[in-house]
């Protein structure tokens, strides 16, 4: 199977006049969605998937912050948390059981991120936060830190590779997404839960960095992302990742 796959697209749903029947969408094989950069609602998209298709999710979602960074980018659907328990409710049901989830957070929404994932069968296991050299923001203290839940659905065999609990940061520039995560922060946390061959589900994938971390690290990926100009720019940054190359 190819670790690069054309870029699908899936359309909202059509507006009609008269009300919607209640019809489940209609459930695709997983690999459709393999190995491509998704440009789409996760909710929409993750429903046509079938139930415990992914092995590992390892995600960035907006952290409901509002946040707009120097350059006045800011982060679709960064104002509210209405999606939250429906795509986790959705991410669960597409992960296998017994296997992990790892998702930042914003912490100043700790309570509804955590809300949402138990409401999924997604259990907090642990808990990881990567140092930075640097300030992101400075109110009342600085913000030097990032977060994120190491979450359960089931009971997951203890990983061969326990990772520590605080991690480094290296700054990226946000070359390519106003919240981007580097490369080495995800590394770890794809070679600890999970194994080669298996598939990766990012289903806030921002530029792809998720997708080219698993691809380097000989995993598929299943990349989903609203803003089709991060599409874009993943598909760009997969189409230079050469599998099992660490750069």
């Amino acid at each position: 199977m190819s670790l690069t796959a054309p870029a699908l697209a899936i359309a909202s749903p059509v507006r009609h006049s008269q009300p919607a029947l209640c019809v489940a969408p209609a459930t695709r094989p997983v690999a459709d969605f393999v190995n491509r950069i998704i440009n789409g609602d996760c909710i929409q998209v993750i429903a046509t998937m079938p139930d415990g298709c992914v092995d590992l999710v390892v995600t960035d979602p907006p952290y409901v912050a509002r946040y707009r960074d120097r350059s006045d980018r800011t982060v679709v659907n960064d104002n509210t948390t209405s999606w939250l328990k429906p795509a986790f409710q959705q991410i669960a049901r597409a992960l296998k059981n017994n296997r992990f989830c790892v998702s930042f957070y914003g912490w100043h929404k700790a309570d509804a991120f955590l809300a949402a994932w138990r409401a999924a069968g997604l259990r907090p296991r642990a808990h990881f936060v990567w140092i930075k050299r640097y300030a992101s923001g400075t109110k009342l203290v600085e913000y030097c830190h990032e977060q994120a839940y190491l979450l359960c659905k089931g009971e997951p065999p203890k990983p061969s590779l326990i990772l520590r609990d605080v991690l480094e940061w290296r700054y990226t520039g946000n070359r390519y997404h106003p919240t981007e995560k580097p490369l080495m922060a995800l590394r770890p946390l794809i070679t600890a839960y999970s194994n080669p061959g298996d598939v990766i589900l990012d289903p806030f994938a921002g530029s792809g960095a998720t997708a080219v971390a698993a691809k380097q690290l000989r995993r598929h990926y299943i990349a989903i992302e609203l803003d089709g100009r991060h599409c874009a720019t993943a598909e760009e940054r997969l189409q230079r990742t050469e599998t099992g190359h660490q750069a």
